[in-house]
């Protein structure tokens, strides 16, 4: 049993193997502190595609506020993002590496020219305690750095630094011309902007979520609900929908990001972060994937499509190793989309005698914090399957997944559904049966693939 206290090192000390923690370690089951629905998340889920939706992202994730005059070194030598042109005004998605070249995670950093704090890291906590303890060590050798961790509203007493409302979908634009009396702000993509909106100063961040352009206002929680209430009084003409935790929990699917990698966390020289890090955020490992060999849990930048983020022009903690990487890329990311009789099969397991598959949960399949499920190819294990869950504007349920390169954008592969043996998390229905569901390699994002090239062949 885990206590409280207990070191990741201590719990994995305890279980034998970090595999065996993982796949037996219960985390809680999480929902998006916002309204499950507000319409119904079929109805939410196509607002993106078809008006335009309001997505409220103020409470769901870690914030982590940094400042200090060594900072960006700081950053630079733990990540292989190039700090060379980056300067107030501007975000980007910041990754860092182990030293074998492997993905610890990924997150959001803006830069915030008049936040006393100067640069914000937002996203998950995978990535958020590893640069957290690399700034509290800075800070422990005498360097110009400092941080304040603001956990989501789950983990936090009182309200967010601030509010954080996405507003995208193919009307957004007009939406943003009636809120503005004129043409939306000409800001590039991961630049940040200054509006007004209900005559409140507003940063703009120009980016996009599930597979549409966009922007995210932010600004100070006390006019969280002016500017909310002038969003969706300029959006009402035009169907403006707002997103709650069901149907926001899918958007990764289509914009083809994976939310939770599993983090390379557990070689040599980590072995001082285990001792720091609380086993209770270390997350737990669900899924098809089972190997005593930690390294086939692991994924590189390139594997998830955030090779674009990596610049060789600096020293970094795992370059030498990255740089292999690189030039030996193996797999790549994709979207699998699951054959329909397959997934039916599932869900009509339960409603029949005997033994039932594991439980496929609809919008979302998710029950660990890391969703790691074998895909075979030619039954032979070909990649990893992550994220899973069902997309209703296209009617198809998929999943983001890492294959290897010679499997094809139209190929057939089969993703195992289900665990052997069965683990011990209070997320796993104890008796069921593992099986394949067949699905087709597509890219990642899916949109024009699938809508022109695969609905086609229907």
């Amino acid at each position: 049993m885990m206590t409280s206290e207990e070191s990741l090192a201590e719990a994995i000390a305890r279980s034998g193997s970090a595999v065996e923690l993982l796949r037996n370690q219960n985390w809680p089951a999480f929902t998006f502190p916002v309204a499950p629905e507000f319409t119904n998340w079929r109805d939410e889920q196509r607002a993106w595609n078809t008006t335009v939706a309001l997505m409220d992202q103020s409470h769901h994730m870690t914030q982590l506020f940094l400042g200090g005059a060594d900072l960006l070194p700081l950053l630079a030598s733990i990540s292989p993002n190039t700090f060379s042109t980056f300067r107030p005004g501007v975000a980007k998605q910041l990754i860092c590496v182990n030293a074998e070249g492997y993905l610890i995670g990924d997150g959001i950093l803006f830069y915030n020219e008049d936040a006393p704090e100067g640069l914000v890291l937002i996203g998950h906590h995978l990535l958020i305690d590893w640069v957290r303890f690399n700034v509290e060590k800075a800070q422990a050798a005498g360097k110009d750095v400092h941080h304040r961790l603001e956990a989501n509203s789950h983990m936090r007493q009182g309200p967010p630094t601030f509010y954080r409302y996405e507003l995208q979908g193919p009307e957004a634009d007009k939406v943003m011309e009636k809120i503005f009396g004129g043409p939306a702000p000409e800001i590039k993509f991961f630049h940040i902007g200054d509006v007004t909106i209900a005559g409140r100063a507003v940063k703009a961040l120009r980016h996009g979520m599930a597979g549409q352009p966009g922007f995210e206002f932010y600004g100070p929680w006390a006019d969280a609900d002016a500017v909310l209430a002038e969003i969706l009084t300029a959006g009402e003409e035009f169907g403006i929908r707002r997103v709650g935790a069901k149907a926001y929990s899918a958007t990764p699917l289509e914009s083809g990001w994976v939310p939770t990698p599993f983090p390379a966390i557990f070689g040599d020289d980590f072995a001082e972060y285990r001792e720091w890090l609380p086993a209770a955020r270390a997350g737990s490992v669900a899924g098809s994937l089972y190997s005593d060999d930690i390294h086939d849990y692991y994924m590189t930048p390139y594997d998830l499509g955030l090779g674009r983020s990596v610049r060789f022009d600096h020293d970094f903690h795992g370059r030498e190793a990255l740089e292999r990487h690189a030039a030996d890329q193996r797999r790549r990311k994709v979207t699998l989309l699951w054959n329909a009789e397959d997934v039916a099969a599932v869900v009509r397991s339960q409603m029949e005698p005997g033994v039932p598959a594991k439980f496929l949960d609809f919008p979302k399949a998710r029950y660990g914090l890391f969703q790691m499920d074998e895909v075979r190819y030619h039954d032979r294990p070909a990649g990893i399957s992550t994220d899973a869950g069902y997309i209703a504007y296209d009617q198809l349920y998929m999943s983001l997944a890492t294959v290897d390169n010679e499997v094809a954008d139209g190929a057939e592969v089969e993703v195992v559904w289900g665990e052997d043996p069965i683990s011990r998390k209070d997320s796993v229905d104890a008796s069921h049966r593992q099986v394949r569901i067949r699905a087709t390699v597509a890219p990642a994002p899916y949109h024009e693939w699938a809508r022109t090239v695969y609905r086609a062949d229907d």
